[in-house]
């Protein structure tokens, strides 16, 4: 299977089960589409009629563009079958019982109201709780003791806002240190804040002990003020932007994200993008929400254009500012055109519910921050483990072979199946498809994609 288009100036042409990416010219282009559904006689003679009077239309030409098809063929990088679905669930049980990361939610409170909130301003639809630090003792065993032979383990401290818990996640993190030589373990921790607690004491500590911070900030002021609020409706712009500076400064620049939430408010993100450039933040997120049908945060159908059109311009953006030798990150389109995630992670996608679960302030354990709160997703507890085992093996089986919608689409193993809590919420059911993040994460792709492209072959 392949995928064709033509972004920023290139013709790009996706083998997908190869994973060989190819930028050609236009008559390799109208060949390679034309390649599977006429001869080669037909194809050249069409050719040779459209590129009539061009260089490019010579017969000999063509036919050279055309030699070179079969030779990409024959050797696996043009029309590639695919061969992975039987190595699917094979590859996922080789794993199975093996745990490499927790997001523990040290705190179900939050000290900002925000109205798009998916976790219903941090209390999960719950009581507010703060997860004591015999709790976080007992997940963090859990984990070592369910991890394998595994040396490198990922914990985010997830809330809510976990600085209001924030002594526990101290101890919590010194008591992880003191058991990483005994058992051959390496905790790697996150950080996901929203700013307003950050001082001296919080980023001296996490600048030590954090791989990674996360920090929530909607780009521009009326936008980020417009959800990310207080519980007396005041905004927290001013409040946190000049603690995010002050905390990315002292990072050194690097090992963070600032993560921003893209709604109906501002389908146009790409001008938040450029006031988060103006701050002098350069490692950038900006996530779709995540809401109940009928928010008035929601993107609608209305909005998917103006989306994806921002895709494109923030891909030009990005080349721009590279030209300008002030480049800049952006989470989605992170690709590796030479290596990129193994035939596993393509197959298999995120582990949630397997190889990655949320921890619950009292210890219980759900598949993934975004199905804490329904209770017919809780796989057991900390204590005892998983004991759910449906749910898990729902889980376990759902890799992106499991959706029938996505066998025949291009993008499959960039996006593993997608994300089964966007699935579950948008369908019923894990294994379905969230259609609407489908188009995005497709437009993410081809623009990622190209932007890579230009940063390996452009001027």
């Amino acid at each position: 299977m392949i995928h064709q288009y033509k972004l920023g100036g290139y013709n790009i042409v996706l083998d997908i089960c190869s994973g060989s990416i190819h930028v050609v010219d236009d008559v390799t282009y109208d060949l390679i589409g034309m390649f599977e559904a006429n001869s080669r006689e037909e194809a050249v003679k069409n050719l040779m009629d459209k590129y009539s009077g061009t260089e490019m239309g010579t017969k000999e030409n063509i036919d050279e563009c055309y030699d070179l098809i079969l030779e990409l063929k024959d050797n696996g990088k043009l029309f590639t079958e695919d061969n992975y679905k039987p190595m699917a669930g094979e590859l996922k049980a080789k794993t199975s019982g093996i745990v490499k990361a927790l997001c523990l939610h040290i705190a179900h409170t939050c000290n900002l109201n925000c109205e798009y909130c998916f976790a219903s301003q941090g209390k999960y639809h719950g009581d507010r709780s703060l997860m004591s630090f015999e709790v976080g003792k007992r997940a963090l065993d859990f984990l070592v003791e369910n991890s394998g032979s595994r040396h490198n383990l990922e914990v985010d401290f997830f809330g809510g806002e976990p600085l209001m818990n924030f002594d526990v996640v101290k101890d919590l993190v010194k008591y992880a240190r003191s058991i990483e030589k005994e058992h051959n373990k390496n905790f790697r921790f996150t950080l996901t804040t929203n700013g307003v607690l950050v001082d001296d004491d919080v980023i001296e500590f996490a600048n030590k002990e954090m791989s990674n911070v996360v920090l929530s900030l909607d780009g521009r002021k009326e936008i980020h003020d417009r959800y990310r609020v207080d519980y007396a409706g005041n905004g927290s712009w001013e409040k946190i932007v000049p603690k995010f500076q002050k905390f990315v400064e002292a990072r050194g620049n690097k090992n963070y994200y600032m993560r921003g939430t893209f709604t109906h408010a501002n389908p146009d993100f790409v001008e938040d993008i450029k006031t988060m450039l103006d701050l002098g933040f350069t490692e950038l997120s900006m996530e779709p929400v995540v809401c109940p049908d009928g928010d008035p945060s929601q993107l609608t159908e209305e909005d998917l254009p103006i989306v994806l059109e921002q895709y494109e311009k923030l891909a030009e953006l990005m080349i721009e500012r590279d030209k300008e030798g002030k480049p800049f990150t952006f989470y989605h389109y992170m690709i590796d055109l030479k290596g990129g995630p193994c035939i596993y992670k393509r197959i298999s996608g995120c582990g949630s519910g397997t190889e990655y679960m949320a921890v619950t302030p009292w210890g219980d354990l759900y598949p993934c921050h975004q199905f804490v709160g329904d209770s017919k997703f809780c796989l057991g507890n900390i204590y005892e483990g998983v004991t759910n085992k449906e749910i898990q093996d729902e889980f376990a089986c759902c890799n992106v072979y499991a959706h029938e919608e996505c066998h025949d689409c291009w993008a499959r193993l960039y996006c593993s199946g997608g994300c089964a809590a966007n699935a579950y919420h948008s369908t019923g059911s894990v294994r379905g498809v969230y259609k609407y993040g489908c188009e995005l994460f497709k437009k993410r792709m081809e623009c990622a994609i190209m932007v890579a492209i230009n940063r390996e072959f452009g001027e």
